[in-house]
């Protein structure tokens, strides 16, 4: 995913500044069209899809260290306005949870909503190409693209900050140093980090007895890039397949959400058709 799980004081101020800078401006744009859109009566669907999102974002599948998105489809339920709001609540409560520092809520904000866009554009695109009756290819193809397109956005923004401490990244059980996979379990089912990596050496030097040169433990952008573009495909591929169930159903359960948007009219449902359908 494309989330910066970067903390406080690890970018410089010129770069997590004009990430709020761009965040508040979009954030005031979409809610002044939004208004004039009469989205408050769709405020129950904004609330759902950001919870919908924050629950998929703070769930990680293990091994490669990958937090599902869930951008295309809120992107392709939401349209673009609504979709910049739902990102800055959704950042923001990540942030309060650790999920990345204050200073780059405005960064995150604008990597999110930014799929969340592009999700809605390619989106609707390939179903005016492919059909109706394709939509899960479309929404699938659409994920892929769409991640793949913000992953290197994140990489960029790696570039900018001048990489170092900001490229540290969790990487699961992928070695960044020899691109290979270990066990993921090695240390255990559950494995809280308390202590930092100077910590541990100190604590390793006072059981042995043997002092231990100081690691570096900050990537450069080349194997940053390597990093996320090796455990990158992997992710991008299961998010494709969860996209692809969850608006090809919707697709069929009420597909006025799908292909016009949240903003549509609700289908008018007929006698004996609970779903809505015609």
């Amino acid at each position: 995913m494309s989330h910066i799980h970067i903390p406080d004081g690890v970018l410089p101020i010129w770069l997590w500044g004009t990430g709020w800078v761009i965040a508040l401006i979009a954030l005031t744009i979409a809610s002044r069209v939004s208004e004039r859109e009469a989205v408050r009566r769709k405020v129950p669907l904004l609330g759902v899809m950001s919870a919908l999102i924050l629950v998929a974002m703070s769930t990680e599948i293990v091994p490669i260290a990958y937090h599902v998105n869930l951008t295309v489809v809120a992107g392709a339920i939401l349209g673009p306005w609504m979709s910049i709001i739902s990102a800055f609540v959704v950042q923001v409560i990540l942030a309060l949870l650790g999920h990345g520092g204050v200073t780059v809520i405005g960064l995150n904000t604008i990597q999110i909503s930014t799929e969340m866009i592009l999700g809605w554009l390619i989106f609707r695109t390939l179903v005016r190409i492919l059909g109706r009756p394709r939509v899960r290819w479309a929404a699938a193809v659409t994920t892929i693209i769409t991640l793949a397109m913000t992953t290197t956005m994140l990489v960029g923004i790696v570039a900018l900050a001048g990489a170092g401490p900001a490229a540290i990244r969790d990487t699961g059980a992928l070695n960044p140093a020899t691109l290979s996979f270990g066990n993921p379990l090695d240390g255990g089912v559950v494995s809280i980090k308390l202590f930092s990596t100077h910590e541990h050496a100190d604590d390793h030097e006072a059981d042995d007895g043997h002092a231990h040169e100081e690691v570096d433990t900050g990537l450069s952008i080349s194997r940053f890039a390597a990093v996320v573009y090796t455990l990158g495909p992997i992710g991008w591929l299961l998010e494709a397949l969860i996209t692809a169930g969850i608006l090809g159903y919707v697709a069929r359960v009420r597909p006025s959400l799908v292909f016009e948007g949240g903003l549509a009219e609700t289908e008018p449902a007929h006698y004996g058709d609970e779903h809505g359908r015609h």
